[in-house]
Formats: structure tokens, C-alpha cells, sequence
């Protein structure tokens, strides 16, 4: 007598993690509308720390609002270009940014790309397969908490330094607490490899 076989349930590919960053205030100083790429700078172990998360299996995501572009301070070229120096500067360390997703749009305009609210994020989960619950955003704002907060990620706060106070008020002034709050961009990521 022969056993019938058993169906095999289909095994799910694992879907992408990925390490959602911003951009101005978090990798690199916040110059206030940042319109010369030649200007750019990077905070000291930034490149390290994306290193350490893509060698533990992070995709890494830049979302960043942008609202220069609106506001006629620069173009989507600049930015892009910007963005292109970034990588280069990051590749001297071995690390890089996959993707960059930005808002264009002033605050005013009520748009849904614009942080804290979650479209560009999901357009990243679509485009990338990120599974967000395990996945993580590391920022200096409450915008990035909050966005956070709202699609079920890991989060993190790195103060920009002189700026500590300002950013935890506002923090308050939101009713927000970051799961990690750091005190530079590597902090942050080794405090969130940990609990991966």
C-alpha cells in the first residue's frame, strides 16, 4: 500500500529588511536647504555603520524631505546630484545608500510623501519587498519617529549635537519616545544590529 504524499507548503521567500535613514541631520550636517553638492559633507561613522548593516543583511533607504525643490531653492537635478556625491563619499568607506526617496513638496502642501506621513516608505515596501516590522528608521527629528511609529518600525534618535535639547522638546511636544535614542548615527545602528 502506498503512502499518498503530503502537499508541501509552498516556502515564502523572506521578505528584504531594511534601514530607512534621513538625510539632512542624520548622515550628513543640516545646512538649511543644501544646494552644492560640493558642499556636502558626512558625519564622522556614518560609512561604518552602513557597512555593518548591509553586512547584516539591511537594504539601506534614504527618505528625506526636500521641500527646496518647491520652494524654487533648487531643482530634483541638484538633489539627485547630491545624493550621487553622498555614494561617492560613502564607497570610500565601502558603503552606499540603495535607494533615495524624497519629498519635493513645502510642509503647506499636504502632501503624502511628505514625513511623518508613510507613502514614500511604502512605495519603498513595494518596489523593494521590505517587510517593515523588521525593519528599522534612524533620524533627528520627530518626523522620522513619528513615521516610524506609524508603520511599525524600529526607531531611533540621534540628536544633532548642539541640538539635544530642541529635538527632545519637540520630541515631548509630540508625545513621541523613540525604542533607541542614540548618541551618533553608529550608536544608533550598532543599538539596532542588536536587536535584530
Amino acid at each position: 500500500m502506498t503512502v499518498p504524499s503530503v502537499a508541501q507548503r509552498p516556502v515564502e521567500p523572506r521578505r528584504a529588511r531594511a534601514l530607512f535613514v534621513d538625510r539632512d541631520g542624520t548622515l550628513v550636517p543640516d545646512f538649511h536647504y543644501l544646494a552644492d553638492p560640493a558642499r556636502l559633507e558626512v558625519y564622522r561613522g556614518v560609512g561604518e555603520a552602513l557597512r555593518l548593516a548591509r553586512d547584516h543583511g539591511y537594504q539601506i533607504l534614504c527618505v528625506t524631505n526636500q521641500s527646496g525643490i518647491e520652494r524654487g531653492l533648487y531643482t530634483r537635478e541638484i538633489v539627485e546630484a547630491i545624493h550621487h556625491r553622498l555614494n561617492e563619499r560613502l564607497a570610500l568607506s565601502n558603503a552606499r545608500i540603495d535607494a533615495f526617496y524624497y519629498c519635493p513638496h513645502a510642509p503647506e502642501a499636504g502632501c503624502p510623501c511628505r514625513k511623518p506621513k508613510g507613502e514614500l516608505f511604502e512605495r519603498a515596501r513595494s518596489e523593494r519587498g521590505i517587510d517593515l516590522a523588521a525593519s528599522a528608521i534612524v533620524g533627528d527629528r520627530w518626523l522620522d519617529i513619528e513615521a516610524g511609529r506609524r508603520l511599525g518600525l524600529l526607531t531611533a534618535l540621534v540628536p544633532p549635537i548642539g541640538h539635544e535639547a530642541e529635538v527632545l522638546a519637540e520630541m515631548a511636544g509630540h508625545h513621541l519616545e523613540p525604542d533607541i535614542h542614540a548618541s551618533s548615527f553608529l550608536d544608533a545602528v550598532v543599538r539596532v544590529l542588536a536587536r535584530g
